[in-house]
């Protein structure tokens, strides 16, 4: 299982294809990827332009923070903007990604928290997740029933209620939350936080777009 591989690695940290990799397995949507160390790893006929570039690495958990994120690359520049990203980061792989509209952002996450064990958050998410702070949490397990409170208790509800006509597949939402409440209950002794941010909701389905997860 990738866990114990990483923790026998001796790392707490994954990378995020090793994230997203565990998130499929428990059927929970992730964007489609490849991970590459030189330019001819990259199969793009498996691509699906404009995609993303990102340092691909469990030492690097903000990409943003250290230009390790480049979107809406088109065809003609994948290349050139693949080169600069080596430049840039020599030692470590880049992962390359289909370019996702933006639509609704959520975030998930999973925290043990030392009183009340593993709880799962849920809130508006992107960029002013720290700065809003509207999210609302459950201990692990949840119940269908949990998830649904948890989705009218944040203060952006109207938004996935149909504000401005803003169409969201809350089911979508709700499948996630469960899945990784599921996930969480399974490795409960070894997680010790999880953040999928962000996740796009859609008119249909849901799509997580980055991911970290961090170990006891």
């Amino acid at each position: 299982m990738i866990i114990d591989d990483v923790l026998k690695a001796g790392r707490k940290s994954l990378a995020e294809n090793e994230v997203k990799e565990l998130l499929r397995e428990a059927g929970i949507p992730t964007t489609d990827f490849q991970v590459a160390e030189g330019f001819g790893d990259i199969d793009q006929k498996k691509l699906k332009f404009p995609v993303v570039l990102k340092v691909c690495s469990p030492k690097i958990l903000h990409k943003t923070d250290v230009g390790g994120v480049v979107l809406d690359i088109h065809r003609e520049a994948l290349e050139q903007e693949f080169a600069e990203m080596r430049k840039k980061f020599p030692d470590e792989k880049i992962l390359v990604e289909s370019h996702q509209d933006r639509r609704v952002e959520v975030i998930v996450g999973l925290i043990n928290d030392p009183t009340f064990g593993l709880t799962i958050m849920f809130g508006l998410g992107g960029i002013y997740t720290e700065v809003y702070k509207d999210v609302t949490f459950r201990i692990v397990p949840i119940k269908n029933e949990d998830a649904e409170e948890m989705l009218r208790e944040i203060k952006a509800a109207p938004i996935l209620e149909g504000f401005r006509k803003i169409k969201v597949d809350r089911d979508s939402i709700v499948n996630i939350l469960l899945k990784v409440s599921a996930l969480g209950e399974k490795y409960s002794d070894k997680i010790d936080q999880m953040d999928l941010n962000p996740v796009f909701v859609k008119e249909k389905g849901a799509v997580v777009v980055d991911a970290k997860l961090l170990l006891r």
